[in-house]
């Protein structure tokens, strides 16, 4: 009620924050309206409406921009309907055309690059663009059905991303808002048009909502791969809800429950709500292995321990949208901390940020690169910008749950063969990242872990200690090799990662076949050390 009216200003080439923040208040505000009956809550929606509406435009050339803007004042054009008087009704109708679906329609139908995109744009774009020529469908017919059949045309190359069990390869952020708009999407053609066309019947989307729930550790960190937001966490969503009630899965939504004690829950948690189980349902599995786009594997020791243990590792294609050079990287959680972590996206906004393509300016930044992500390196370079990886082997059993990652691609300049094997081990107590290499030549070889964690280094061990807590680890093999320590911080333009460091083993004259194995030992004062594996070779895992 009290926020300043709503300005075309950009951030950068976006209007979108300000399409948001009219999506935000037109849900908050014609909800309450409907809710109460008090005139002032839609009188002030209108209010945000109107002044979009004196806008030159949404912003096109970013059509994310229009899409979201689009969504706003469909949903507040239909859920205000009966309270608004009919020269506002033309007004934003006539908005809803010549900024929205106008130039919508003529994107789709010159086949505009996200139209049949696999990543999130399509589902934000099509979607967005869906709900709108729904709300004024009754008023211009021929418009909206060009619209509708575009979008049911079109969101199919992205939902089939989801494919074959629901893992999203741009990231949890960005699972987040192509699963947001996917269920915006569904839901609006099942509530206007009675049907979907079968759209969430695609493959992997009845699965979806286990994604967030296994790549969260039991700190609440997501393994948070690609151009994820840092140390994203966690968080509530409402289209949890809607994929529950949607594919009958009491799961969802008691992951969700817990997760919306003291705070807001917002309007579409009251739209879709579902009730709580009486005996709420989790998982029935402790890991899980997400073999598509993406390959992902997780493994946890429990569900209900917050001091459990959390090991994450992922694979995929390095081009994939909002991919970084991060092929192998792992995560970890113990004792209610995140041990090894990943940086996140830098600013969107930073020169030549998407230049993607081989040598492109993208992979200079440190936190797109190979250097910042606990990943191995070869002669201190990169891995390979155009490569692919999967996860060859994954066992899930008590004593010893592992995946075996194949990253010979990443590193095909240096070696002839590279595989990164990550366990829970001893009854999931303990990790063991254990790395093998047949080089081509002498080279220098680098194991590193990126942690927010104070490390005191004695030869091959090293006590990370953080929030009070203390990680034992220690070098398996080679038996020569110790453990040095780095700097992730960066000067500016780029993100500073203050304090971050950089737990590393270097072997400067390694050859022919190597293998590095470190183990990592949630450590407590009271606690009985286990012995110390044997290390076996990854063909023998």
């Amino acid at each position: 009620m009290d926020a300043p009216p709503l300005e075309r200003k950009l951030i950068g080439p976006r209007l979108l924050f300000v399409s948001r923040k009219c999506l935000d208040r037109v849900y908050a505000l014609a909800f309450a309206y409907r809710w109460t009956s008090e005139k002032k809550y839609a009188d002030k929606a209108v209010e945000n409406m109107l002044a979009v509406c004196e806008f030159s435009d949404w912003n096109p050339s970013h059509f994310l921009d229009v899409a979201e803007m689009s969504h706003a004042l469909a949903i507040g054009y239909d859920w205000l309907y009966d309270y608004l008087d009919q020269p506002t009704r033309d007004k934003i109708r006539a908005a809803l055309i010549t900024h929205g679906l106008e130039p919508g329609l003529a994107r789709c139908e010159n086949k505009a690059w996200w139209c049949e995109s696999e990543y999130n744009w399509n589902q934000v774009c099509n979607s967005g663009l869906a709900i709108a020529a729904l709300a004024i469908a009754d008023e211009e017919p021929d418009l909206a059905a060009r619209i509708v059949a575009a979008a049911v045309s079109n969101l199919p190359f992205a939902l089939k991303t989801y494919g074959p069990d629901g893992a999203w390869p741009e990231g949890p952020g960005y699972w987040r808002y192509a699963t947001e708009y996917t269920c915006f999407g569904l839901s609006a053609l099942q509530t206007a048009l009675s049907k979907d066309f079968g759209l969430d019947e695609s493959p992997g989307m009845s699965k979806t909502g286990y994604a967030p729930i296994y790549m969260a550790g039991p700190t609440g960190l997501y393994l948070n791969f690609a151009d994820s937001g840092e140390k994203q966490t966690h968080r509530p969503a409402p289209y949890m809800f809607f994929l529950a009630r949607n594919y009958d899965n009491p799961v969802f939504a008691d992951d969700t429950h817990p997760l919306l004690k003291n705070r807001g829950a917002g309007t579409l948690y009251v739209a879709w709500y579902l009730p709580p189980s009486k005996t709420p349902q989790r998982p029935s599995e402790l890991d899980r292995l997400f073999n598509g786009p993406v390959h992902v594997a997780t493994f946890r020791s429990s569900w209900a321990d917050p001091n459990a243990l959390f090991l994450g590792i992922k694979a995929g294609y390095n081009q994939v949208n909002h991919g970084h050079l991060d092929l192998g990287n792992f995560e970890l959680d113990a004792l209610g901390v995140r041990w090894a972590r990943d940086l996140g996206a830098d600013d969107y906004n930073l020169e030549n940020y998407w230049q993607k393509q081989k040598g492109g300016q993208r992979w200079q930044y440190y936190r797109l690169n190979s250097l910042s992500h606990s990943v191995p390196l070869i002669n201190g370079q990169s891995q390979d910008e155009m490569a692919a990886s999967k996860i060859i082997k994954y066992r899930s059993q008590k004593s010893f749950a592992f995946a075996l990652v194949d990253l010979t691609a990443a590193y095909a300049q240096f070696a002839q063969k590279v595989t990164r094997g990550a366990a829970l081990i001893a009854d999931r107590r303990e990790f063991l990242i254990q790395d093998e290499f047949v080089l081509k030549a002498p080279a220098r070889l680098t194991w590193a872990m990126t942690t927010d964690a104070a490390i005191f280094i004695e030869k091959q061990s090293a006590i990370l200690s953080l929030e009070g807590k203390q990680l034992l680890a220690t070098i398996l093999s080679p038996e020569d090799a110790v453990f040095t320590t780095g700097s992730a911080e960066r000067k500016p333009p780029e993100k500073p990662n203050t304090g971050v460091k950089r737990l590393l083993i270097d072997i400067p004259d390694a050859e022919g076949k190597v293998t590095v194995a470190v183990l990592l030992a949630p450590f407590t004062q009271n606690a009985q050390r286990l012995a110390v594996p044997l290390v076996k070779p990854l063909i023998q895992w």
